[in-house]
């Protein structure tokens, strides 16, 4: 009992086949359903923060609060090198580097294995078992995670055939180039993320899911991460190769063997990830483009039924601290309130006109410029709640349309403006929209809440269309198209730029949001958990 008791250790030490016993014993518990936010795709917001855990709710009575994510305990290349075996010459610092960067291409690989081997046996087929959810809904949120697994082994068993007896590998390039056309079988897979976020958090609000997360989640074998921290490994894996190959590459000597392969191995994977984030985006967008409510057919517009991707989708609030959920599809802005009824995913009704990008446009407001209106005026007197403004306007061929949107901070914001002016320029200069597609890093990406309860229809206070006051306002989550550092840091491969805040979400960002760098080193040396994924 007494070891029992202890905490346990960071390492993954307990065999999958144990963790599902354990997993097994849960009994089914009835609770009262509780509501929580709905939380599609970040990452990123989406679909990052990249890393940070779903927020699953205490079981009934408990009143402890949700313990941080263990980290892996990992090893760098040069702990694993047997001097004893290795060349008479010493190793280059470039060499090292070289190395250290394939040990990590390799670690990661067994890392993710593990991890999807965990999603299916202590989650999935417990689940099953103990009829938890049924089989259609698990075959939603799991997607086509089984077939991943044989494919990122057959990767890791190359990798450690490649090693030499000493720890060393000498070439790598022609096993990713043989390898790396076979990720487009991703492409089902992260095309169903939307839907799988969906549902996975409509079916936390029953008491037996919520219990038997939060069960798995204080248990050692999760490392305290939630169900879709391990959904969302492979997402996240994916959008990692190129910065793993370009590491290796970088300190690849000019004439070696491997450079060409490496080379080679860039543009498959640039390619693959490519024409996954295309499809996920078209799926991405289609997803929200169904879950439209209008409440009168002249919202219909044709812009929004042939749009292909969403650029920019998120959270807003206006001048009354009204809430609503703006979609900047590829040649038209939306803008709705989000409504959700019990046991049913997430409608957003149409509160004004649709704005097409050609019509809009865009003023960013100073700080403290911002007049205010309505009955809670008064509310507004802190200089802190009239910042981070900017505003929308259109007169598409009827009476004035202007929404002034406040983002959550200045760096949201931002990413705001810059979006809508891409789509601007896109729409200019060549008369085609942005083709943004689905930005893989955030997780499932674009980060949103939809309100749980209220009515669906507006009240002519909160129309939304101005009246010398600003009226909408926007906290959203930028989904952008290229691959920039933001300011708040981080190489987004494909470039969704994400809150980086703590603690106002889970892995969606809507919780998800790992950083897609390679791996950082804490103070005591060891990577950290966030950065691994």
């Amino acid at each position: 009992m007494g070891k029992q008791a202890e905490e346990p250790s960071t390492k993954r030490s307990k065999t999958v086949s144990r963790v599902t016993s354990l997993a097994n014993l849960l009994p089914p518990v009835k609770t009262a359903p509780l509501k929580r936010i709905g939380q599609t795709l970040q990452r990123s917001i989406s679909f990052r923060n990249d890393g940070r855990t779903e927020r699953a709710a205490a079981p009934p009575g408990s009143t402890a609060t949700a313990p941080a994510a263990k980290r892996r305990d990992s090893k760098l290349w040069s702990e694993t090198f047997d001097v004893r075996l290795g060349a008479t010459q010493p190793l280059s610092p470039k060499e090292i580097k070289r190395q250290e960067a394939i040990f990590e291409l390799a670690q990661g690989e067994q890392d993710l294995v593990e991890d999807l081997k965990l999603a299916k046996k202590a989650y999935h087929d417990p689940m099953l078992k103990l009829s938890i959810m049924t089989e259609q809904e698990l075959n939603q949120i799991f997607g086509t995670l089984d077939s991943l697994i044989p494919l990122h082994e057959a990767l890791l068993s190359c990798l450690r055939d490649a090693r030499k007896p000493d720890g060393s590998t000498e070439h790598v390039g022609h096993i990713l180039t043989d390898w790396l056309p076979r990720l487009s079988s991703y492409t089902p897979y992260c095309s169903n993320q939307v839907k799988a976020k969906a549902l996975l958090d409509q079916k936390q609000q029953d008491g037996r899911v919520q219990d038997f997360l939060q069960r798995c989640r204080q248990s050692p074998f999760s490392r305290k991460l939630g169900l879709w921290n391990f959904l969302d490994s492979p997402r996240s894996r994916l959008v990692k190769y190129p910065l793993l190959l370009r590491e290796i590459l970088k300190h690849t000597p000019g004439g070696h063997p491997d450079q060409r392969h490496l080379e080679e191995a860039m543009l498959v994977v640039q390619s693959v990830v490519a024409d996954i984030n295309r499809r996920t985006g078209e799926s991405e967008c289609q997803y929200y483009k169904d879950r439209l409510s209008y409440a009168e057919d002249g919202q219909r517009d044709a812009l929004i039924d042939r749009s292909r991707t969403l650029s920019c989708h998120g959270e807003l609030k206006n001048n009354r601290g009204l809430k609503l959920h703006v979609f900047l599809f590829q040649d038209v802005l939306v803008i709705t309130r989000s409504v959700s009824l019990s046991e049913q995913p997430a409608t957003y009704q149409l509160c004004r006109q649709p704005i097409p990008i050609r019509q809009l446009d865009l003023e960013d407001v100073s700080d403290g410029e911002m007049r205010v209106g309505g009955s809670i005026r008064g509310a507004f007197g802190n200089n802190e709640r009239t910042k981070n403004f900017f505003r929308v306007s259109s007169r598409s061929g009827g009476p004035l349309q202007s929404h002034c949107f406040q983002a959550s901070d200045a760096f949201n914001k931002q990413q705001w403006i810059n979006c809508i002016r891409q789509a601007k320029d896109a729409a200019a200069l060549t008369g085609e929209p942005p083709q943004t597609g689905r930005c893989l890093e955030t997780r499932l990406g674009g980060q949103m809440r939809p309100s749980l309860g209220g009515t669906a229809a507006s009240s002519p206070g909160d129309s939304g269309n101005e009246d010398g006051h600003g009226t909408w306002g926007a906290t959203g989550t930028w989904l952008g198209s290229e691959g920039k550092e933001g300011p708040r840091g981080g190489e987004e491969a494909a470039g969704r730029f994400v809150s980086r805040r703590e603690g106002d979400g889970d892995r969606f960002g809507c919780g998800w949001r790992d950083r897609f760098g390679i791996r950082r080193r804490n103070g005591d040396g060891r990577r950290d958990e966030a950065d691994d994924r």
